[in-house]
């Protein structure tokens, strides 16, 4: 089933799973029910551990269905896609290790940073973007701050724990952190008005080397799958979005504002 496409959306209340065919038909889809749950000090968050068993358990019954549907079982697909709820903030020490609960799209505790970032960028930064966390916690003190090597969404994380790569689509990045579409990279001002803010209070902080690398779809991301139960493949990105978009769209009741700018 290599001409196939897998398309995986962490959405609100369900990780969703579809198989599509060249033409875009669904082959087989597969679903797990999660909920958000409420921290202290106002942060939504998943557990990392109930993302990898709502993935393993979407795409078991992602086969089963397919097996159903078709008498075969995927062992090879030709392209997959991953998205994720809103940006947030998921931040990683140098070992891969997470640092803080994950802060989802649906924290509204980083209005100080998004004020000032706004004002300093001359663009406006939503409270639910990923440097607006970051500046939030270097605003708060947040202990874990000194020991970020890698800073990532929930769609990231879960790319970086299939293929090892640090790298997120064009779209995802832009809600991480304002991107240029001339150069298709982080806004190089706006990087620099952050890191002298940073600076200024302390945090010694580089976006190139904490953010990851933004990529257009199919560019850089041929890597071998990992850790995927019961399947190997390549990631093409190119080939995988209307396999995410499909997956988004398997829920009506996962509706939450759009996470772009």
């Amino acid at each position: 089933m290599e001409n196939t496409a897998l398309g995986i959306e962490f959405g609100s209340t369900r990780i969703k799973a579809v198989l599509a065919g060249p033409g875009g038909e669904v082959l087989a889809t597969g679903s797990y029910g999660w909920e958000n749950r409420l921290l202290p000090g106002g942060v939504w968050t998943y557990s990392l551990e109930e993302a990898t068993k709502g993935m393993q358990a979407a795409y078991a019954a992602l086969k089963e269905d397919c097996r159903a549907r078709t008498g075969r079982t995927p062992t090879r697909i030709g392209a997959i896609g991953v998205s994720g709820m809103m940006h947030g903030y998921l931040p990683l020490g140098a070992d891969g290790a997470q640092l803080a609960p994950f802060r989802t799209w649906r924290c509204t505790i980083t209005g100080r940073a998004s004020a000032e970032l706004s004002r300093e960028f001359d663009f406006a930064v939503p409270q639910r973007w990923s440097v607006a966390h970051l500046y939030q916690r270097i605003l708060d003190g947040g202990e874990e701050v000194p020991r970020i090597a890698r800073l990532t969404t929930l769609a990231g994380w879960v790319h970086r724990q299939l293929t090892g790569a640090d790298a997120i689509g064009l779209g995802e990045a832009s809600g991480m952190f304002p991107v240029d579409p001339a150069t298709q990279s982080y806004d190089a001002k706006m990087v620099a008005a952050f890191e002298r803010l940073a600076a200024a209070r302390g945090c010694a902080v580089k976006v190139a080397d904490v953010f990851p690398r933004p990529l257009p779809a199919g560019r850089g991301c041929h890597l071998a799958l990992r850790r995927l139960p019961a399947q190997r493949g390549v990631v093409r990105a190119d080939r995988a979005r209307g396999a995410a978009r499909a997956a988004r769209d398997l829920a009506v009741g996962d509706r939450h504002p759009a996470a772009h700018h």
